[in-house]
């Protein structure tokens, strides 16, 4: 066999393998192990291997998150080798450096499997905290340090407690951690729990945890459940505080668990007997009974009747006539009040109450002391298009109808005579108890003309007295009567020179014929011109004709003449 073939000897064998151990575990930038050769003052001189010893100061080895017990003489410890020899012939070395390293691998796989790591906060920064996980210094922010904010960390601080890492730069050196979300966790695990071992329909006790303005939080032992106000009382209550206290042990029932949220409904008036059980029995419809007014709002007031049991006044059962007036006008909170039972309904638990029903209704009392043809007085209230309405007894009004203000004269001129607050007198026509309708008259207190008429006929010929002077004609009432016509300037004579309403005078008598007279229509029309020629007719047919000769002159003198005559017989 060749030299270049054979064997290493056992010397050399044993120096390679020392030379590949130094190799291998003698790198400057790792974690290597040494051993304490002395200890000088505040420093530990550490062997390292490779004929290299470096230098750390105790205080890496001893505080908070590094260990309890001084090191001593013959100790094995890992170290961060950064050089293997400096300018003095030493290796730099650092043990909090080699904690660093150590810690950075192990928040790594940490971090990757979403596990909690220990730490302890040592130090307050800008925005949060510093935290030490067993060499790594990471950053708490202050909105993860716990679910709710907190005012004072010195309790916290140098006590050894889990996080969650948020975010891991190695590059930079970057961590980030919550203590936040494992009481998070920890909390959604407790409440899961918790809330398994609870039921609904169960009855525990809880002790009053926080006051809302809906209702209250009751802590069930770790898990908080809602009492909400319309579950603390049969009856209305307008703030829990008039219930339940802060700090107060209450018996609850679970209403209801929603196993995916951990809200829990919790009722107190469950406990108690329902006031609604048989209530038709008890407040039966038309009874009259009295009650505490409990709230007010625009379309009524809620009345107690009985503890846990409300009635609703609707606005519109609150009054006979203040009908557009808002019900804090008419009752008030916590005025007794009388009412009378309308509807009840057990299945949507309410009960309409009637306040006007207690009164007698207006307009019946007004039917039975006012029957239909008798007369009132009352004042204008108020005029429309269609009429006045006038003001009457126990605070009802009457309407008088355009067409029964006057005879003879269109409402919407006999209207204008009228104004607001004038005394009046009327005349009742019908009264409507279920529609609140009261209908007077005014014309009808002078009496109906044409129905006192007589028997007057078209073609009679009557006097009349003239009461006003018009360019149009004249108006004139018939003697003995109270009807009034109009005669056009037409009708005022046959002849066209004397169809001057000039004239006539006010207060002079004139006969006239009746060429209409309609006593439905209420029409009446006369005509002094139709008098004439039936005049003229009769004569010519007494005393002769034009075409005998003798003039229409003669004829019309011989009838006056014949006429004079008999009259002095």
């Amino acid at each position: 066999m060749s030299a270049a073939l054979q064997s290493p000897g056992r010397e050399d064998f044993a120096a390679l393998l020392a030379e590949s151990f130094e190799r291998d575990e003698v790198q400057e930038g790792s974690v290597v192990k040494g051993r304490v050769v002395a200890i000088e003052k505040d420093v530990a001189v550490i062997d390292v291997g490779a004929k290299t010893e470096g230098r750390v100061a105790l205080k890496e080895f001893v505080g908070p998150g590094r260990g309890d017990t001084p090191i001593k003489v013959g100790d094995e410890v890992e170290v961060y080798l950064e050089r293997i020899e400096n300018a003095l012939g030493e290796a730099v070395i650092s043990r909090d450096k080699a904690r660093r390293e150590e810690s950075w691998v192990k928040l790594e796989k940490a971090f990757e499997n979403n596990e909690r790591v220990n730490g302890m906060i040592f130090n307050q920064v800008k925005g949060g905290y510093t935290v030490d996980l067993d060499g790594a210094v990471a950053f708490l922010p202050r909105s993860q340090v716990d679910i709710r904010p907190v005012r004072d960390v010195g309790p916290l601080m140098s006590t050894p407690q889990p996080f969650m890492i948020l975010k891991m730069d190695r590059r930079r050196g970057n961590i980030v951690v919550s203590r936040r979300t494992v009481l998070e966790e920890s909390r959604a695990e407790q409440r899961s729990e918790l809330v398994a071992n609870l039921e609904e329909g169960q009855v525990i006790d809880g002790v009053v945890k926080n006051i809302t303005e809906y209702g209250a939080f009751v802590d069930l032992g770790g898990i908080d459940g809602l009492l909400h106000v319309t579950d603390m009382a049969w009856r209305r209550v307008n703030h829990p505080s008039e219930v339940v206290n802060i700090g107060q042990t209450v018996k609850v029932k679970i209403i209801k668990i929603n196993h995916e949220t951990h809200r829990i409904s919790l009722g107190i008036k469950q406990l108690l007997a329902d006031p609604w059980e048989g209530i038709a029995a008890r407040y039966p419809v038309d009874a009259k009974l009295k009650g505490r007014v409990t709230n007010i709002t625009d379309y009524g007031a809620f009345v107690e009747l009985e503890p846990g049991i409300e009635g609703l006044i609707h606005v519109s059962e609150m009054s006979w006539t203040k009908k557009n007036v808002h019900p804090g006008k008419i009752v008030s909170t916590s005025q007794e009040v009388e009412v009378v039972i309308i509807e009840v309904d057990p299945v949507k638990r309410r009960i309409s109450l009637g306040l006007k029903q207690t009164l007698q209704n207006p307009w019946e009392a007004f039917a039975e002391t006012h029957p239909v043809g008798s007369e009132v007085e009352g004042e204008v209230k108020n005029k429309t298009e269609f009429g006045l309405f006038i003001g009457l007894e126990n605070d009802v009004d009457g309407m008088v109808h355009l067409s029964d203000l006057d005879w003879n004269r269109p409402g919407e001129q006999a209207i204008d005579d009228f104004k607001k607050g004038d005394m009046v007198r009327a005349q009742v026509l019908d009264i409507d108890v279920e529609k609140e309708r009261i209908s007077l008259g005014i014309k009808q207190l002078a009496g109906d003309p044409f129905a006192d008429s007589g028997e007057i006929k078209k073609g009679q010929v009557v006097t009349c007295e003239v009461l006003e002077v018009k360019d149009s004609g004249i108006e004139v009432q018939i003697v003995d009567t109270d009807l009034t016509a109009f005669v056009r300037r037409a009708e005022l004579a046959r002849d066209r020179g004397d169809q001057r309403p000039d004239r006539f005078a006010a207060g002079e008598k004139v006969d006239a014929r009746v060429t209409m007279f309609d006593r439905k229509a209420r029409r009446v029309q006369l005509s002094i011109k139709a008098l004439e020629v039936a005049e003229e007719k009769e004569a010519i047919a007494q005393f002769g004709s034009s075409d005998s000769g003798a003039s229409l002159g003669e004829i019309l003198g011989a009838a006056l003449k014949k006429a004079g005559t008999t009259d002095k017989k």
